[in-house]
């Protein structure tokens, strides 16, 4: 673990054993009590600050330097209550006057609003069980299925309004369970102006968005699917923050929370700022941050996106558009200095969470403890493994046999990290189309071949994730602005596909070697074939002595008489088959199970019909129901 840089006497540990330098939000921000509200803001070169707000008819309050050369300034307004709006006035060394949100607000005003909101975060939390186990909910050898969503388009009210996110609790709850998802996986829920930036680009960094309803609507959300035994990952975003006048964007008229130095401090793909991450107070920020909502929220895991844009200085950049370290490289020191104490911090406080990187570079050790030199996350999505399937799986079947090598190569680096198989958002919008319109061939192929994506996925070694929608088949891509088409459920396709994601869930959560063996390269192989074909891939899971076989026909044509080399002996049971006739297949396959013929002394064979475009998975252990 790398040492903690010196810090003044005064920032002692606080309760948990976190520093009470990442514990500002206790001391900076609007904190309503019977007396009136203290405000305390952060803006060391600013000329003079005022508060302004609904409780004084928005003329300004004066505020007052601190002594301690912290650069705070503080006041308390004794007519100031809970569920006023505010903001705070920054007149600048240069004779500018700024208006500004606060940046520790809990709660901000409803866009196209921009104002800050002086708000309690009481709440009675009916969570404990939940709570209580949540360290063997979400040990590495658990079955984890992430099922990703978007609450402003995942469902809407028949008007086109957004439901709170109370009434998405129940909803959502309920799905998640017929599904067997174990989590939830929220896109950013902080405040943001723009509604098209799916809340990546981010204003209120402790407030919730108000789209949905009010602090406490969230924790309810948070609560009810804890309560049925569901998990919460939230999308967090520290790589870069948007311009807007209202937001962080210089600050105090200086460049306080990015850099000056545009080559630094802004980023071309998305027009936006970069934490300067090499300034205590934005790093205290920050991780912060990231400890309010694990502790306010109770939130399970924070997703960070797009770590690599922080890592690599030249992320996006064009020559003469970056400055090199300090070594001549392209590394960013400073960024991976911070994400190692975040993650480091994280733990410490909440040793039963995960933090999860979407870093898409090959890095080194970004699942790797801190004190071996990695970054110290828990997990890291397998950015290497959605390309290369999906590029795969978009060929026409004619053309696959001239590239089994691409589809096998997941497994050359499939333990390399903490890896989470992630079908995301990113994959279906843009053009790209639906995962079921990415699909070659016709209807009937189009379905078979997503029902096999997903016998891949959730037989390869990784934690999972699928986006919303993907789980029955969507046909048009995801959009922001229109919710899902439930309607498609309606038909015999979708609903198939909706069956076989829930069955694949109960294998998976229900056998150890398909999950508690997702980082072990140990308990992985390939299993040998007696007619080799490169569209079929065949491959073993082991957990003690239970064994999973997975096959997977990657084209239309059935392979019949296919003997398949296998550890054990005994009868082989099919536990799931996606051609059966109830997820929409053509109903050819293996009679519920094989026996295994003895090949040597050590090893038996099955001999499997392998139906067109399909998954089987066989065990040697029937599965309980």
């Amino acid at each position: 673990m790398l040492a903690q840089p010196h810090r003044p006497s005064s920032q002692t540990p606080a309760s948990g054993g976190v520093p009470s330098h990442l514990r500002q939000f206790e001391s900076l921000g609007a904190h309503p009590a019977p007396e009136g509200t203290a405000f305390t803001v952060w803006a060391p070169n600013a000329a003079h600050v005022d508060v302004i707000g609904s409780f004084s008819r928005w003329q300004p309050q004066p505020m007052e330097r601190l002594a301690d050369g912290s650069g705070r300034w503080t006041t308390q307004v004794a007519g100031a209550r809970h569920g006023d709006f505010y903001k705070y006035r920054i007149h600048t060394a240069d004779g500018q006057s700024l208006d500004k949100a606060d940046p520790y607000a809990t709660r901000s005003e409803l866009a196209p609003g921009t104002a800050s909101q002086i708000w309690h975060l009481d709440y009675a939390w009916n969570d404990q069980a939940w709570m209580q186990s949540r360290a063997r909910r979400q040990s590495q050898d658990s079955a984890i299925s992430i099922y990703e969503v978007h609450l402003g388009s995942w469902q809407r009210h028949e008007d086109g309004s957004f439901l709170n996110y109370r009434e998405v609790a129940r909803r959502l709850a309920a799905h998640c369970e017929t599904m067997g998802f174990t989590h939830v996986e929220l896109m950013p829920v902080t405040e943001h102006p723009f509604y098209g930036s799916w809340g990546y680009q981010t204003t209120g960094y402790f407030s919730p968005t108000a789209r949905y309803g009010e602090p406490q609507d969230l924790m309810a959300l948070v609560d009810t699917l804890h309560q049925h035994g569901i998990g919460v990952v939230v999308d967090w975003v520290a790589s870069h923050f948007p311009s807007d006048a209202h937001g962080l964007a210089r600050f105090d008229g200086t460049a306080l929370y990015e850099h000056e130095d545009p080559r630094r401090g802004f980023h071309p793909e998305w027009n936006s700022l970069i934490f300067n991450y090499g300034r205590y107070e934005v790093r205290d920020f920050l991780i912060g941050n990231a400890l309010f909502w694990l502790e306010k929220y109770h939130f399970d895991a924070i997703r960070v996106d797009a770590v690599s844009s922080m890592l690599y200085l030249d992320f996006s950049r064009k020559p003469g558009e970056w400055i090199p370290n300090a070594d001549g490289g392209n590394q960013n020191w400073e960024a991976v200095r911070f994400l190692q104490d975040l993650n480091t911090a994280v733990y410490a406080a909440f040793p039963d969470v995960h933090v999860i990187a979407e870093e898409s570079t090959s890095w080194s050790g970004v699942s790797r403890p801190v004190h071996d030199g990695g970054l110290g996350f828990g997990m890291k999505w397998n950015m290497g493994w959605m390309n290369d399937t999906l590029r795969y799986m978009e060929r026409q079947h004619i053309h696959r046999a001239w590239h089994g090598d691409d589809i096998r190569f997941s497994a050359a680096y499939a333990f390399d990290e903490n890896f989470v198989l992630a079908l995301s958002h990113d994959e279906v919008v843009y053009g790209k189309h639906s995962l079921l319109m990415r699909q070659p061939g016709d209807e009937w192929q189009r379905f078979a071949g997503l029902r096999t994506l997903y016998g891949m996925m959730w037989s390869h070694p990784g934690k999972k994730l699928l986006f919303m929608g993907g789980e029955f088949a969507q046909v048009e891509e995801w959009h922001h602005e229109r919710t899902l088409d439930w309607h498609l459920w309606a038909k015999s396709g979708h609903q198939g596909v909706a069956r076989w994601v829930a069955d694949l869930n109960h294998i998976y959560r229900a056998l150890p070697a398909l999950h508690a063996t997702d980082f072990d390269r140990s308990a992985f192989r390939w299993a040998q074939l007696s007619q080799p074909d490169a569209t079929v891939l065949a491959f073993l899971r082991q957990h003690g002595g239970e064994i999973v076989l997975a096959v997977h026909n990657l084209t239309p044509r059935p392979f019949h008489g296919q003997q398949v080399q296998v550890p054990a002996g005994g009868h082989w049971h099919e536990l799931l088959n996606s051609d059966a006739t109830c997820y929409g297949g053509s109903g050819m396959g293996n009679a519920g199970g094989v026996p295994a013929e003895p090949l040597s002394h050590e090893s038996w064979s099955v001999t499997l019909t392998v139906p067109p475009l399909a998954t089987l998975l066989l065990s040697n252990r029937p599965v309980r129901a």
